[in-house]
Order: C-alpha cells, then structure tokens, then sequence
C-alpha cells in the first residue's frame, strides 16, 4: 500500500468520504482514516439515525455516483410545516410557515436518507475508489515545506500535501493545528426515535416550536418517522429515563396529531446540544470540514448540508488548483476555500443560534410576534418561494458546481 497521498483525510463518517470520493474522482490519490470498524455502520438493522438532505446535497451524491443506489431507499420531502405551540401550550398555532415543493420546479425539496444506507453507499464506494483506513485514527501531524506528515494509531506514517480534519466538534486534527474555537452549551439534550405511525405523513416534514423546546418530525419511508426533540437537560434526562411506554406516552401528547398512534420503530438516542464555530477552518497544510469548523443546532437539521456544502467548496478549489499545477496545500489555495466557506457557515450557524433563542423564550409578546412573523412570510408567494429555495440549498452564491448539479 502506498503512503505517499495528495490529500489524507481525517475522519470516516459522511463528510470525509464523500471529500473523498470527489477528489479521487478527480484524480488525486486520497486516503480516508476512519476511526470506526468498516461494516459497523452499514448493518442492515434499522436503527432510526436518517438525515433531512437537502436538494443540492442530493446533487452532490449524484455527482460522486452514490445516489443511484440511495434513491430507492429514500423517502422525497415534499412539504414542510412550521408552527408554534398556542397560548395554552396545548395546540399548534394556526399561522405558521407551509412550504410546498409544488411551488419551485425542482419537484421535491430534499430527501430524507437514512444513516445505514448514506454511509453502506460510501463505504462501498470508497473502498472501491480510494484508500480506505479503516479501525484507526490520526494521532499526530507535522508540518513542513513540502508537506505534511499523519501518524496513526496503529503506528504507520502517512505522507500528504493536505490533511483535511472531518474529525468532528472535537476535532483532533484541529487542536494539534492550533486552531481555536468559540461556541456555548445549550443547556439542551436532543432525544432522537424512530417511530412507527398509523397517520400517513405524505412526505412532510414537521418543526414544531414547544414551550419545552423545538419537536422535528421527519418522514421516513413507509409508514415511519424519525422525531428530534431538544429539551432543557433536567428534561430530556428525566424522560430519557423513562421506559418505553411511558416515553411514547409522553411524546404522543405532542406528536399525535401528526402521526396518530406511534410506537417505536428503533432505539432511542440522545446528545448534547451546542455550538461550536473554528475561529479558522485553515492552518498550514490543514483545512476543516463538516462538524470540525462548525456544530449547531440540529433545528432545521442543516449540519450535514452545512458540512457537503463544505466537501463541494473545498473539493472544487483543490482540484481546480491541481489542474493549474499548484501545490493543493498552499496558504493562497486554502485562503480561497475559507473566503468561500467561513461567512455562510458562520452565518447559518449564528442563524440557528438566534432561532432556538427566539422561539424557546415564552414571552406572550414574542410568541405573537412570532406568529405573525410566520403568517406574513406565509402570506407573500415570492418570499416563501425564496424561503424554499434557501431550504433546499439553491440560493448559496457562488454555487459550488457539485451542490448546482455539474461535474467537477
């Protein structure tokens, strides 16, 4: 096995191997090191981990040549529904956002993938297209003109132009590159299930902002879908700890106008909630990707589109500059891919920030204004349509050619 690549990357989840797949692709030798075993991940058990991926994430997949063997295992979004809890916190304000994909002529406004068969794609792929290092981690990296060195766990050195961290919030590659962060805890959990339901969901997918903390219910295929829940943490501890009949007992109160009876589908899961900005995503012979230049919060359940939108900026600059016979690692070719990435990422995740903010404060005078808020971009066809656009990733400029449907 050769050691000697173009570009290591550093970390195994979904934003590294499809950087991954796309420089290879490209034509550069690529080596993804991924810390956990290969066949993991892909197991045929449904477990309720799935993804809301955007429309231009949807083209990025095509444009690795994963998406075909996604597809059929997807379930298309065809709606989207925004409300607030009423006054009495017991129903659902009447004026909120409803976007319909009948109204842009791109057909859906993403898909709902789910992690078994995102990550069953890409591994095959990868370990048909590139190096994969699979059951090991990157300990170690040093700097110097020509390149960079990656020491891994299992002792063997790697030799690179780039190493790229998609290492996730607490990215080692990062820390060992000097590269600080800023961001705050939440103070929430997420509770995270996979439901089965006997109300059809017809492709919606629902946000609804609680007194307890936003609620998504995103549909899966068939007759499932999978609920995100951020609670204050003394909540969600409380009913994380609940059995299982009891846990449906207390989502129901809250879904069951949605979904009618439920039951569960799959294990239940949760994590801490928070936000974490890289003050650079660039050091010397070092670019950050995904959850290791940005973590927010899953409202809207934009992290891993934030991330592929990350793989396609960073992968058309490198190979860009490939093609012009530079070094991949150069300081002027990283710069051009933070100038392209930090303002929308950190825009975006700031975003987020003041949304959680905004509709967890039960102030009677913020929650109408809230709802008029909702009402009146409801009420205007041009803004909702802009709406839905930035939802499906259509409206970021420049658009990187893997998120507009081009080759690279």
């Amino acid at each position: 096995m050769s050691k000697d690549y173009d570009v290591v990357i550093a970390g195994g989840g979904l934003n590294g191997p499809a950087l991954g797949l796309a420089l290879a692709d490209a034509g550069l030798r690529v080596a993804v090191v991924d810390a956990a075993p290969s066949r993991q991940r892909a197991d045929d058990a449904f477990d309720g981990r799935a993804y809301a991926l955007a429309l231009a994430s949807v083209r990025l997949l095509q444009g690795i040549g994963i998406w075909d063997d996604l597809a059929a295992d997807s379930q298309p979004i065809r709606k989207v529904v925004a409300r607030q809890a009423g006054a009495s916190g017991a129903k659902v304000d009447p004026l909120g956002l409803f976007f319909d994909s009948a109204e842009i002529e791109e057909g859906v406004l993403g898909h709902m993938v789910e992690d078994r068969f995102l990550y069953r794609a890409l591994l095959a792929a990868m370990e048909a297209r590139l190096t994969h290092l699979p059951q090991t981690s990157v300990t170690g990296q040093s700097v110097d003109a020509a390149g960079v060195t990656v020491t891994l766990s299992d002792g063997q050195d790697l030799r690179a132009r780039l190493l790229v961290g998609a290492d996730g919030r607490r990215s080692g590659v990062a820390e060992r590159a000097g590269i600080k962060r800023v961001g705050h805890d939440y103070g929430q959990t997420a509770l995270v299930a996979a439901l089965s339901i006997t109300k059809p969901h017809e492709g919606t997918a629902w946000q609804v902002f609680l007194p307890t903390g936003p609620l998504a219910v995103l549909p899966l295929r068939g007759d499932k879908v999978s609920i995100v829940w951020s609670l204050t943490r003394p909540r969600a501890k409380a009913i994380a700890a609940l059995g299982d009949q009891d846990f449906l007992g207390v989502v129901a109160e809250q879904t069951e106008p949605l979904t009618g009876a439920i039951s569960l589908a799959g294990p239940r899961f949760s994590y801490p909630l928070g936000l974490t900005l890289a003050q650079d995503y660039i050091a010397d012979r070092v670019a950050l990707i995904g959850d290791a230049a940005h973590g927010v919060h899953p409202i809207a359940g934009q992290g891993l589109n934030l991330g592929l939108r990350d793989v396609a900026a960073l992968a058309e600059t490198l190979v860009e500059a490939a093609r012009r016979g530079e070094d991949i690692g150069f300081a002027t070719t990283l710069q051009h891919y933070q100038g392209w990435r930090r303002f929308d990422a950190t825009a975006l995740a700031l975003g987020m920030d003041g949304v959680n903010a905004l509709f967890t404060n039960a102030n009677p005078a913020l929650r109408l204004a809230r709802g008029l808020g909702m009402g009146a971009v409801n009420a205007l066809p041009g803004l909702r349509r802009r709406f839905m656009r930035q939802a499906a990733g259509l409206t970021q400029q420049p658009m990187p050619r893997l998120l507009a449907g081009r080759p690279l």
